[in-house]
């Protein structure tokens, strides 16, 4: 892996944009790779690329991370070997409860732990240890047998069919909050871990969610509630005096909207049973659209008639809006979703794909100027490396068993 490169100049054939997107996978795996430069698992990215070793070191991040290299393993970009194996050693090593059992939110500075143990974190264990038993990474099968046994014991709620969200370190205390963000992060690892294992189980269970979440949107004109009380009632004003949150927002946010439309149509192709939920996705990705894009670009949050919350524009959101389209595309073979996405690869590298300082934006303000108001610095690769591989993929349930199937 070398220093990263200036992005290479706009393609204007289809040749030149999968030549573009190829090149830009590398160069965002280029950039991560100072996260792991240290032995604790992956270090917070500041905009230059720079490991900022004064804030934690999170375990949703290290996660991502192992997922990322693991699937620049199997492109066979020379040094993603090494690198998912460092991130591997930080979910192994210090981010790890040998106590309890699970994982840490996150450790450090110093001897500082954040013993929370979050719905949300351990399903990126799972991803990253199902990403790296497809790539054949060292240790990576005990990692994946252990992250789905603590997924399954601790948070698996075998009545709804839903994940819980969040425990004291010492699995003694239940949150009695119950949120849709990790679920829906929980479907990708489980579709991840059916792949990896072969084990059907673990589709079911992503069945299961899906087809809660989707009775749900429904309800309310297909915007998906994040937010649910004890029993799962939806409670659609938390929040409401916390619109920026970046993990529990006020109102419905269109980039996951764009996001469950492409894990329903995983899942039916994992599944084999295409078409089933073809039309839930598209309505959500057409609410998400409706919803989420006002002319120039996609904003984050929307109240439940559909007006916009808060308008900043967030790399991730743009990210999953062009992998639902490509994904839709794919499924339905109708050019509108092409057409969609061609636009949206173009504002992207527009105004998220930083030339100059590496990796993309995280976060611009409503008039598309890079902003840090959320999101300082550039800590995750992990959306718009996934969004650059579907356009060049086939669709499967999982995107290390989409590389796999490619090579």
């Amino acid at each position: 892996m070398t220093e990263h490169d200036a992005a290479p100049t706009p393609p204007t054939t289809p040749a030149d944009a999968r030549r573009w997107r190829a090149a830009e996978v590398r160069r965002l795996l280029d950039f991560g790779a100072a996260a792991l430069s240290g032995p604790d698992g992956a270090a917070w990215l500041d905009a230059d690329g720079a490991a900022d070793r004064t804030r934690p070191t999170q375990t949703w991040i290290t996660a991502r991370m192992a997922h990322s290299y693991a699937l620049g393993h199997l492109l066979g970009v020379a040094g993603c070997d090494a690198l998912a194996d460092r991130a591997l050693a930080g979910l192994t090593g210090p981010l790890h409860d040998d106590e309890h059992g699970g994982w840490f939110a996150a450790v450090g500075p110093d001897d500082a732990v954040d013993g929370t143990k979050a719905a949300y974190a351990h399903a990126f264990v799972v991803l990253a240890a199902a990403s790296a038993v497809q790539a054949a990474r060292p240790g990576a099968e005990a990692l994946l047998d252990e992250a789905l046994d603590v997924l399954d014991r601790r948070f698996w709620d075998d009545g709804p069919g839903m994940l819980v969200d969040e425990w004291d370190r010492s699995w003694t205390v239940l949150s009695t909050y119950r949120g849709i963000n990790a679920n829906m992060h929980g479907v990708e690892a489980l579709l991840a871990a059916a792949d990896a294992t072969g084990d059907p189980r673990w589709h079911d269970r992503a069945v299961r969610i899906c087809d809660r979440v989707a009775q749900w949107a429904e309800a309310t004109r297909w915007r998906v509630p994040e937010h649910f009380t004890t029993d799962w009632t939806p409670d659609l004003e938390l929040n409401a005096d916390r619109p920026r949150d970046p993990f529990k927002p006020y109102g419905s946010t269109p980039g996951h909207g764009f996001e469950w439309a492409r894990l329903l149509l995983q899942v039916d192709v994992a599944g084999g049973t295409p078409g089933r939920r073809t039309e839930t996705a598209r309505r959500l990705f057409e609410r998400a659209l409706a919803d989420g894009f006002d002319g120039t670009g996609f904003v984050y949050t929307v109240d439940w008639s559909g007006e916009p919350v808060e308008r900043r524009r967030f790399h991730w959101v743009a990210a999953e809006a062009v992998a639902a389209a490509e994904v839709l595309a794919a499924v339905t073979g109708e050019s509108r979703y092409r057409e969609l996405a061609a636009s949206w690869w173009d504002l992207l590298r527009d105004r998220f794909v930083d030339t100059d300082r590496g990796s993309w934006h995280h976060e611009l303000d409503p008039h598309d100027r890079p902003t840090a108001t959320v999101w300082d610095g550039k800590p995750d690769i992990y959306h718009a490396v996934q969004a650059l591989l579907v356009p060049d993929l086939p669709v499967s349930g999982s995107f290390a068993e989409s590389v796999r199937r490619s090579a």
